[in-house]
C-alpha cells in the first residue's frame, strides 16, 4: 500500500506536471514556494519527470518535453534586456547559462559585430536563431540539469578567454555571505571567469538577493554590477553599494 507521503509526492508530481503543460516551463524557486518544499525536493521531482520523459532539465528549473523555445517570465525578461542594454557594439561578452542569460541573449538582436562566448546550450541556440552575431561555444561535458557545459575542456576552452564584459547568472549574492550558485560545476567556471572579463556583471532574482546558496564563488565586491528586478528587498542592496557593488533594478 502506498504510504501518505507517496501520494504526496505523486499529488505535487502531478501538479508540476499540470503546470509545465500549461506554462512550458517551471523554475524550481516557484515551484518552493508553492508547494512549501525544499529545492532539492523540487530537484527530485524534476529528475523524476525527466526520467519518465514528461520535462526536460535546464539551468533553475525544466521545460515541457517539445518546447525547443520557452517562453520567459516577465522578471527575467526584464532583466535580461537591463543586461543587454549595458553591451556596445563590436564587444566581447561572455553569456553563462540560465533563464536570465537566455533572456539577455534574446535582447542581442538590435547589437552589431558582437563576439559572443557561451557554455550555455540555449543561450548559444537563441545567439543562433535570433541575430548574426560571431558565436563561439565551449567544449565540455553537458550538464543536463544545469544546461551548461563543464568539466576540463570548458575550463580550457575559458582559460585563456579575454571579454569586455562576463555576465553570470547566479544563485545568491549577499555582502557578506558573498557570490554563491546551486551548481557547484558552475560555481567553479564563476571563479574562473570573474578573472578574464573587464567588466564582471551577475544577474540574481530578486529572492535570491541577499541570500547564499550552497557552492561559494567568491566575495561580492568581485561583481561589479548586479542587475536584478525592482521588486527585490532594499535592505541588502545598500550593504551591496557599502562594498563596491553597483546595483542596477530592471
Amino acid at each position: 500500500m502506498e504510504s501518505g507521503k507517496g501520494r504526496q509526492t505523486a499529488r505535487r508530481r502531478a501538479a508540476i506536471l499540470r503546470l509545465l503543460n500549461e506554462r512550458g516551463a517551471v523554475r524550481v524557486a516557484d515551484l518552493e514556494a508553492l508547494f512549501g518544499v525544499s529545492a532539492p525536493t523540487v530537484r527530485r521531482d524534476l529528475a523524476w519527470l525527466a526520467r519518465q520523459g514528461l520535462a526536460r532539465r535546464v539551468r533553475g528549473g525544466a521545460v515541457a518535453v517539445g518546447e525547443e523555445s520557452p517562453s520567459l517570465d516577465p522578471v527575467a525578461v526584464r532583466i535580461g534586456r537591463a543586461a543587454a542594454r549595458m553591451i556596445q557594439d563590436g564587444e566581447t561578452v561572455f553569456l553563462g547559462p540560465g533563464r536570465l542569460t537566455l533572456a539577455l541573449a534574446r535582447a542581442l538582436a538590435d547589437r552589431s559585430r558582437l563576439t559572443v562566448v557561451t557554455n550555455g546550450l540555449e543561450v548559444a541556440q537563441a545567439v543562433a536563431r535570433n541575430t548574426s552575431h560571431t558565436l563561439i561555444l565551449t567544449g565540455g561535458q553537458l550538464n543536463r540539469e544545469e544546461g551548461g557545459l563543464e568539466g576540463h575542456l570548458a575550463r580550457a576552452a575559458l582559460e585563456g578567454l579575454r571579454a569586455d564584459r562576463v555576465f553570470l547568472q547566479l544563485s545568491g549574492i549577499d555582502a557578506l555571505g558573498g557570490l554563491t550558485d546551486d551548481s557547484l560545476a558552475q560555481a567553479e567556471l564563476a571563479r574562473l571567469l570573474l578573472g578574464l572579463a573587464a567588466q564582471r556583471v551577475v544577474l540574481v532574482d530578486p529572492e535570491r538577493v541577499g541570500r547564499t546558496a550552497a557552492a561559494y564563488v567568491g566575495p561580492a565586491s568581485e561583481a561589479d554590477v548586479l542587475v536584478t528586478a525592482r521588486e527585490v528587498d532594499s535592505a541588502p542592496l545598500w550593504d551591496l553599494a557599502e562594498v563596491g557593488v553597483k546595483v542596477m533594478l530592471a
